[in-house]
């Protein structure tokens, strides 16, 4: 029969926690918690005499209630470490921050007290290449099933729309739709100013500086504006979207709606999505509106009426060209909101878990729209689209 016993020194709220819980003969956990720091290590090392006085076979060490640990502090990890190996048994650490267990690995060295314990061998090259290939891979699958299940969400929406929270959908909007508008209109302005201006170089060579209302029509209005809202929506709202619930997982937000039977999907995925769902496609309009209003700028300098470029871009372009560019948001928005929310559901431990979240959400964002964008390029090509 086993015997449980128990040891601890200061509450977390005062310094740091360790307790020393004893199961059987051949087993001994010890769980850590509050600040493990140069101010506090004594007393952490005062409680851990029961495990250097009698060293189990395994030693568990439970670190999931420690907020924080210094260089100083990993001096009780590495004392741990070689009671556990002086006395020919093995340690588990559990809990561990992403950064903390970074750290744990980067301070198991060599031991002169303890000949048995070795540093850690890194990776070689291949095994390296081989760990990332198979990350990314599991990233992209996780990534593919979210927006799986979000588009599940949103068929639920749909079948149930008294249920959908408007008003957050309705502010969500304003945030990612209307605050958005100057840098929307900045970005396509240029953009259709930056494209007139470099094409009027090479086509006035050959006397053909009339065909650039029709290049920069086909630029703008099927390619540059739907792709730029896009990334503008990964670098602002994706952002946005994966640091707000980022935080409500670190400070515990998520685990309390479900305490309370929300479905975070439901609850929190849906109407982020809706929201950027129904202003992308509006930003993509306003900037190619913009985009095209820029190229008259320089058309303009050149001497052309506002008549002529306007019948330029008329017969140049059909509204085939700008339902195609526009439906093109839908997909991206869908990617880019997901993606969002995906990062932040899926954020860790540490100080900073939040700031790698949004990160990821814009790269992974950004990246995943380009992919969106390659693909229904062939598909509209072979659509004759």
């Amino acid at each position: 029969m086993q015997q449980n016993q128990s040891q601890s020194a200061g509450p977390p709220s005062q310094g740091v926690s360790v307790e020393v819980r004893r199961e059987g003969e051949g087993q001994a956990t010890i769980l850590l918690a509050g600040r493990l720091s140069d101010r506090t290590l004594p007393e952490a090392w005062a409680a851990v005499d029961p495990v250097r006085s009698a060293p189990p076979q395994r030693l568990v060490v439970d670190a999931k209630g420690l907020g924080y640990c210094d260089g100083a502090g990993l001096g009780l990890f590495v004392e741990l470490r070689r009671i556990a190996a002086t006395a020919g048994g093995e340690i588990v650490f559990e809990g561990l921050t992403p950064d903390l267990e970074r750290l744990v690995a980067i301070s198991s060295l060599q031991d002169p007290l303890a000949s048995q314990l070795q540093p850690v061998p890194r990776p070689g090259f291949v095994s390296s290449l081989g760990r990332s290939a198979a990350e990314t891979w599991g990233d992209v699958r996780d990534i593919i099933a979210f927006v799986g299940e979000a588009v599940v969400a949103l068929a639920w929406a749909a079948t149930h729309p008294t249920r959908v929270r408007y008003r957050d959908v309705w502010l969500i909007a304003e945030k990612a739709g209307a605050d958005a508008l100057p840098v929307v209109a900045l970005l396509g302005g240029l953009m259709g100013l930056i494209l007139a201006y470099q094409s009027a170089m090479p086509l006035g060579r050959f006397g053909a500086q009339s065909m650039i209302p029709m290049m920069v029509a086909f630029a703008i209005i099927r390619e540059l504006g739907p792709l730029i809202t896009a990334i503008l929506l990964a670098g602002r709202s994706g952002a946005a979207f994966a640091a707000e619930i980022g935080t409500m997982k670190v400070t515990e937000e998520l685990d309390a709606l479900s305490t309370f039977g929300l479905d975070p999907m439901r609850f929190l995925v849906v109407p982020r999505v809706l929201a950027a769902l129904f202003v992308t496609p509006l930003l993509s309009v306003f900037n190619i509106l913009m985009g095209l209003i820029g190229g008259y700028v320089v058309m303009w300098n050149l001497g052309y009426s506002s008549t002529y470029y306007v019948n330029s871009i008329v017969q140049s372009v059909t509204y085939v060209d700008l339902v195609g560019g526009v439906a093109k948001t839908l997909v991206f928005a869908l990617l880019v909101a997901a993606i969002g929310c995906q990062r932040g559901l899926k954020t860790g431990k540490g100080p900073g878990a939040v700031g790698d979240s949004t990160t990821r959400a814009v790269v992974a964002g950004i990246v995943l729209t380009i992919v969106a964008d390659g693909l229904l390029g062939v598909i509209y090509y072979q659509l004759d689209i």
